[in-house]
C-alpha cells in the first residue's frame, strides 16, 4: 500500500510487532509526500510575495 502514497516499500509494513490494522491505521493518518510538497511549495510562494493576499480572487 505504500507505493500507492510514493512510499518506498515496507516504509510502514516492515515495522517489527505491527499489526495489518495498525499498518493501514498509520498509513490511511499519514500525508501523502507529494502533497505536502505541492503545499509547501504554494505556501513559501505566498510568503515570498510578502503582500499579505491569498491570491484567491474574494
Amino acid at each position: 500500500m505504500e507505493w500507492l502514497m510514493g512510499l518506498p516499500a515496507g516504509h510502514v509494513t516492515a515495522v517489527p510487532g505491527l499489526s495489518r490494522t495498525a499498518q493501514l491505521k498509520a498509513l490511511g493518518n499519514g500525508v501523502v509526500p507529494q502533497q505536502a510538497t505541492t503545499a509547501l511549495t504554494h505556501l513559501v510562494a505566498l510568503a515570498a510575495r510578502g503582500d499579505g493576499t491569498s491570491g484567491v480572487a474574494a
